[in-house]
């Protein structure tokens, strides 16, 4: 495969500020890959950085959702990856050192050294850092899956926030079969704890949102939400209390953005014993009537959840590629690469009579 010279990116060169630019396609060595982008999904934390209020360096090219094929790579990559070219695939999220404690004690997500590929500056080389682009490079230490090849790329991609909904709605809390799982949120990756926890056997699962998620509200019974709740007009904890007769829910998963009060809710929530995730970023705000007395009294565990781990990731390709989730009702745009700056604003609702749920972007071929 002949690689252009130059790649397309959008770079955000400052707070609301994305600009395209022509930049170098760097050359590689044994350990290292070129990926030709097909999609880079969208997700909270892309408009976090977008505002500003994540602090990364810039300029920078955001995109943390990459899907792609390898369009050139290093023989020593290749044979410790397990790919070669044109062979496609999902990346992870995080670059990890493999030398600190966190990596040594299986806890790669967490190292201290850790690069997040969306987050790391133009000036760091060889530059083409983030999905925002027609081509990206692949550090040594990237962490790669092979997706099936034959999958819509817009459906492909979601394997991130699929990822985040068996990690954080499974794995991390241990849900069981039978389980009641209350999901405070019902954006992209609410909807993918709903799909993994019904992929799991999940007896109850009740999902909150406002008045304005009502249509995000019918993709999650669709994906197997047998309760919606709108905290707008009605008592989140009374309504549980009713479902669960009294009993309070095995495990609350928050992945609201920004409000804090559902931090609060879930400790009324939980049962006795029960389990809290708490994987929305609320922007370091504090949490106003969060009752600690009630984690002790009830024994409660709480877990806090950043990125996703390759078991996660693993589950969610494994369950796109099966075909049996219509993944599809939760996809509502593809933004040409250029229009990344409309995607985000979309995405956060910025743009009248139009939203979105899980978008990407697509970049020129």
């Amino acid at each position: 495969m002949t690689l252009p010279k130059k790649s397309f990116a959008m770079v955000q060169t400052g707070t609301r500020a994305l600009e395209p630019m022509e930049l170098d396609i760097p050359d590689i060595d044994e350990d290292s890959a070129i990926l030709q982008l097909e999609a880079c999904g969208i997700c909270g934390s892309d408009y976090e950085q977008y505002e500003g209020k994540l602090r990364t360096p810039v300029p920078v090219i955001p995109g943390h959702e990459p899907l792609g094929v390898i369009a050139k790579i290093g023989d020593r990559a290749a044979a410790r990856w397990g790919v070669d070219l044109g062979d496609r695939v999902a990346v992870e999220t995080m670059l990890s050192c493999r030398h600190c404690d966190p990596c040594l004690t299986g806890s790669y997500h967490l190292c201290d050294n850790r690069l997040i590929y969306s987050y790391v500056p133009l000036s760091e080389a060889p530059g083409l850092w983030g999905g925002y682009s027609q081509y990206m490079y692949l550090h040594p230490n990237s962490v790669l899956h092979k997706v099936d090849a034959g999958l819509d790329p817009s459906i492909a991609v979601m394997f991130n926030p699929l990822g985040a909904g068996f990690r954080w709605a499974v794995e991390m809390p241990n849900t069981q079969p039978g389980d009641t799982v209350v999901i405070l949120g019902p954006g992209q990756r609410g909807l993918a704890s709903v799909i993994a926890c019904r992929e799991v056997g999940a007896g109850t699962i009740i999902v909150t949102g406002l008045e304005a998620d009502h249509d995000k509200f019918e993709v999650a019974k669709v994906f197997g939400a047998d309760h919606c709740v709108d905290v707008e007009n009605e008592d989140p904890v009374k309504r549980v209390k009713e479902i669960t007769g009294g009993r309070g829910a095995d495990v609350v998963v928050d992945v609201s953005a920004y409000a804090t009060k559902p931090v609060a809710d879930a400790l009324s929530m939980v049962r006795a014993g029960g389990t809290v995730v708490l994987a929305g970023v609320k922007g370091f705000k504090a949490v106003d009537n969060f009752v600690s007395d009630l984690v002790v009294l009830k024994e409660i565990n709480v877990r806090g959840a950043i990125g996703v781990t390759s078991t996660g990731y693993r589950s969610a390709i494994r369950l796109i590629e099966s075909g049996r989730v219509p993944m599809g009702e939760m996809h509502t745009h593809d933004f040409e690469l250029a229009d990344a700056d409309l995607a985000i604003r979309t995405l956060a609702r910025e743009v009248e009579g139009d939203a979105s749920i899980h978008s990407c972007l697509i970049p020129p071929h």
